[in-house]
């Protein structure tokens, strides 16, 4: 089987889709409203050396194309994309402030709720040969929100669809972050050769691509709480958790060389708040903003929205692009445009997938089209 084929929908800068690019999938389509991402994209593109989508980029309001006048045309280059005997399909994690525990909670009647509705009738209505869906875990356990999700799901299954999905934490992939994310994968049952939903999710094979249990890792380890902040001195790792090395802040912003990454110098300076960042002990997160992490632990989930600050462990600062970039485990080259404002920066940041968790999808779903795709 040659590499299979993605329509990339909602894809803000591309973290979810840069795990299938580097694992031999072929994004053909992407599909992004807002420019800046857009744009962020085309340059991490660039940067890395990928070759830019055959169908190129579309900056078009999705509901355009699914029910607009840009419907036939992504029909079209659906069509085309199929005449090449590979598997085609779509990816997407649709914007959840309205399912999100800490977010809007307007749920599938909110702005960005309803997106997730037209994301679905995008793929019944194309048809892909498979597809995967991201979201938060709000949608999975709030009673309201997952009555949305069981019917959207049923929608699919009626469509043609078999169905498989996962609550999946970040750290189970050694991401250095606790966030939690659903993935649903769903795939034609003309196009494989298992029966139902439990067979699907049997071949899927999570585990094998799983790399920490997540409750071992947070209940079983002695974790450093808090210390005293003293800014810019050094501390050695605790030989305690020696084993979970990779599962640590510093251990990424080493590995990334944040100090010297292209966006190191991008982040908001202190101005009134400058006493407030020095009297925060390292590891303090337990307030909803102004969270210090800790430089030997893992941090909670990457969210640098209006009212989050996440503070540097041992620097008198919020969060450098570089450091959070390192958290969001992308590879080292992975860079964001010096123009960009630094509010798309890190809206971009947080929005995105960890690299390692969507590297580990990818890997798991080539492994099963490989095996089960006819």
């Amino acid at each position: 089987m040659k590499n299979p084929i993605l329509f990339s929908f909602f894809s803000g800068s591309g973290f979810l889709d840069l795990g299938f690019e580097l694992n031999n999938f072929n994004v053909v389509f992407v599909n992004e409203y807002h420019k800046p991402f857009l744009e962020a994209y085309k340059y991490s593109r660039k940067k890395l050396n990928i070759a830019p989508p055959i169908f190129g980029f579309n900056d078009s309001d999705i509901s355009e194309l699914v029910y607009g006048n840009l419907k036939a045309y992504l029909n079209s280059k659906v069509t085309e994309a199929k005449k090449s005997k590979q598997p085609v399909g779509f990816i997407g994690g649709p914007p959840c402030p309205d399912f999100s525990v800490g977010g809007k909670n307007r749920g599938s009647s909110g702005e960005n709720g309803m997106l997730t509705k037209t994301y679905i009738d995008c793929i019944i209505d194309n048809q892909p040969d498979f597809f995967i869906f991201e979201n938060v875990k709000g949608l999975w356990r709030t009673k309201a929100h997952r009555k949305f999700y069981d019917a959207m799901k049923d929608d699919l299954y009626n469509s043609g669809y078999l169905l498989a999905d996962r609550l999946t934490n970040s750290i189970e992939y050694s991401v250095p972050q606790d966030r939690d994310r659903i993935i649903l994968f769903g795939i034609k049952k003309c196009n494989t050769s298992v029966a139902n939903n439990d067979e699907l999710l049997s071949e899927l094979s999570w585990n094998s691509y799983l790399k920490q249990d997540r409750e071992k890792v947070i209940s079983s380890f002695p974790w450093p709480t808090t210390n005293s902040y003293k800014e810019n001195v050094a501390t050695k790792m605790p030989e305690e958790i020696s084993s979970l090395k990779e599962l640590t802040i510093q251990h990424w912003f080493d590995k990334n060389d944040v100090n010297n990454h292209p966006n190191s110098s991008h982040h908001f300076k202190p101005r009134a708040a400058l006493k407030r960042f020095q009297s925060i002990e390292e590891g303090d997160v337990k307030k909803k903003s102004f969270k210090r992490l800790h430089r030997w632990r893992y941090s909670p989930t990457a969210a640098y929205g209006n009212n989050e600050v996440h503070i540097h462990p041992y620097k008198s600062r919020r969060l450098s692009a570089a450091e959070a970039l390192a958290i969001q485990s992308l590879p080292k080259n992975f860079e964001l445009p010096p123009y960009m404002s630094l509010s798309n920066m890190f809206k971009t940041i947080g929005n995105g997938v960890p690299y390692l968790l969507s590297e580990g999808i990818a890997n798991m779903i080539s492994d099963f089209l490989e095996k089960n795709y006819k």
